[in-house]
Formats: C-alpha cells, sequence, structure tokens
C-alpha cells in the first residue's frame, strides 16, 4: 500500500475506506451523497464507503460500509493506496478496487441520492471531493491500457 501520509500516521488518527468499483466495461460506480449540511462533501459524487468504527480497521470498514449502504457483500476487493482529507473530514481514508458488473439501479440505497456507473472520460463534468478525485486518477493512472 502505498500512502500520502507520513509513514506512522497519528495514533488515534481518524481512518475511513472508500471502494472504487468498475464494471467489465471500465465504469466506476458512483454515489451521490445526501445534501445535508452535517456531513463532508454534502451533495458531491463520491464512492461508497466512510469511517471506521472504533477498533475496526479500514478492510472491515469497507465490507461493512458496502452492506451497510448499498447490499453489497462478497465483493472481492485490493487495498490501494491512503489518502488524507484534509479539506473535508480530515480523515485518512483508505482506497479498496474491486469489480462489480450489477444493476446499479437495483440496489437498496440507504444513505445519499443515488448510484450511477460513469465512463472515466465523462468524471471531469462531475463535482467529486477532490481526495476522491485525486484517488481515482490514481487509480485509472495505474491500470494497465
Amino acid at each position: 500500500m502505498h500512502s500520502d501520509t507520513t509513514a506512522n500516521p497519528e495514533p488515534g488518527a481518524a481512518r475511513g475506506a472508500v471502494a472504487i468499483l468498475t464494471n467489465r466495461r471500465g465504469e466506476l460506480l458512483l454515489h451521490l451523497r445526501d445534501d445535508l449540511p452535517d456531513i463532508a462533501w454534502p451533495a458531491r459524487w463520491s464512492l461508497l464507503g466512510g469511517g471506521c468504527d472504533p477498533g475496526e480497521d479500514p478492510a472491515a470498514a469497507i465490507v461493512r460500509e458496502l452492506d451497510e449502504e448499498a447490499g453489497l457483500t462478497a465483493v472481492p476487493l485490493t487495498e490501494l493506496f491512503d489518502i488524507t482529507d484534509h479539506r473535508g473530514s480530515g480523515q485518512i481514508i483508505t482506497f479498496f478496487s474491486g469489480t462489480w458488473d450489477g444493476d446499479e439501479t437495483g440496489l437498496p440505497l440507504s444513505e445519499g441520492v443515488k448510484l450511477q456507473f460513469f465512463a472515466p472520460k465523462h468524471l471531469d463534468i462531475l463535482t467529486i471531493p477532490p481526495f476522491i478525485r485525486d484517488g481515482i486518477n490514481r487509480h485509472l493512472a495505474a491500470r494497465p491500457s
């Protein structure tokens, strides 16, 4: 795993996890967040995920969050890297990647407004938090062409 944070993050630093899920066409599954004043990055397109519960590591958190937010279970995930959300929650976010080829419109969304697959070429027109956009771009740049 590669990190843009220090080698040893502060003990007790807030952690979170997100998943870059792609389908066989190479489209990315994005989550339109609720427009609520008490959440980080309201009304923005983001990735599924969230904060770690006390004592929970990011790998367990992303499995829990995918299930809680969209009913996605048993999605094989690969840990990628950490990015700190300096301009939002302040959390150290671990990015994971995986593949899922289902119909996003049939998922039982429990948070946010909607889920939708987007081709990478259309991401520039979306309002995406900077640290999420950075993570997606890093992931896309590292993929074989």
